[in-house]
């Protein structure tokens, strides 16, 4: 039996530059209608001219697919009122990362008081520009996404109308977030839906399945699938796909991410079917990314899947992508693009 998904969106989705732009960039475009683009290049994203030739170097990329790029900045606490007015119609989101928590971060905010925050988040809620944040604090790394709760929950008090995403969540905690305040959403991960950290350090290291938050607890695993599988109107699929060449994986320091862009659609669909709630999916996928960013324009482009083994590849370029070199169970037999 086939499944059929309209417009598939990934809404947290890193593209790098140069080289590995052209790489895994078309990846994406092939399968997927449209993402958000992470603005954590050296130099982050964090003016107009950088955001457009950013995004025109994105089109280069994809050129031949049916695929629209919705383009982020790099927050910063200095953003007026009049720039974000001059950028709005090119912006879709602005990134929160915390200084220093994941790669290029560097340029992060270092503390979160509210008032030195609050000229930029308060321009963002008048001109209705959601705030995607990376939601970890500097303690223990088992415990930074769920001390990160106490901030979330300070700004959707103090921004009420400002739409704040929680990026990649990983726990229980965060998924009880969901529904204590109305402006709060998440996205969820391929990765974090298949893997706990055992599956990461529990026997010889997997430094492919490491990534930035850390894999947490099955009781979080499941606090997860819980959501994503009957999908919640509050989260939605964000793959947080990131691309290293294999050196910088396979070596001391290994850099956190988890390629799974090329395979993320086909393992999704089994997972879901896998637990019998398949036709959440394209809520999942699509229409409640459709709902939560209501000012997107949606590229039309069909996928059909069927169940038939894919081998796949074990490098994509000088990617590793999870699953390399193994057999999945279901297939994209079909693409229809407008």
């Amino acid at each position: 039996m086939s499944i059929t998904l309209d417009s598939p969106l990934d809404m947290h989705l890193h593209l790098r530059d140069e080289n590995m732009l052209s790489t895994v960039a078309p990846l994406s475009a092939k399968t997927f209608s449209g993402a958000i683009i992470m603005p954590n290049l050296v130099p982050p994203i964090s003016t107009k001219d950088e955001l457009l030739a950013y995004k025109s170097r994105i089109l280069e990329a994809t050129k031949g697919h049916t695929f629209k790029p919705y383009m982020t900045l790099f927050f910063k606490p200095t953003y007026t009122k009049e720039f974000l007015e001059s950028v709005r119609d090119e912006l879709t989101a602005i990134k929160l990362y915390p200084a220093g928590i994941t790669t290029n971060s560097e340029g992060g905010v270092a503390g979160f008081d509210v008032e030195e925050l609050r000229p930029t988040l308060t321009a963002m809620s008048e001109l209705d520009i959601p705030l995607c944040v990376h939601g970890e604090t500097n303690g223990f790394v088992m415990d930074r996404e769920a001390e990160f709760v106490s901030i979330y929950e300070m700004l959707a008090t103090n921004f009420p109308k400002l739409k704040i995403i929680m990026e990649h969540i990983t726990t229980k905690e965060s998924v009880e977030a969901l529904d204590k305040f109305e402006n709060l959403y998440a996205t969820i991960t391929l990765h974090h839906l298949l893997i706990t950290l055992d599956d990461v350090a529990g026997g010889m290291l997997q430094p492919h399945l490491f990534c930035k938050p850390i894999a947490k607890r099955p009781q979080d695993r499941e606090a997860l699938r819980r959501v994503a599988f009957k999908a919640h109107p509050k989260v939605m699929f964000g793959s947080d796909s990131a691309p290293h060449p294999q050196h910088a994986k396979e070596s001391c320091g290994c850099a956190a991410g988890v390629f799974t862009a090329p395979i993320a659609i086909q393992v999704l669909t089994e997972l879901f079917t896998q637990y019998s709630t398949i036709e959440n999916l394209q809520a999942f996928l699509s229409g409640n990314a459709q709902n939560i960013y209501s000012n997107i324009e949606i590229p039309k482009k069909t996928i059909v899947l069927e169940k038939e083994a894919f081998l796949v590849p074990n490098k994509y370029g000088d990617v590793v992508p999870i699953y390399a070199g193994e057999t999945i169970k279901y297939s994209i037999i079909e693409r229809k693009e407008i």
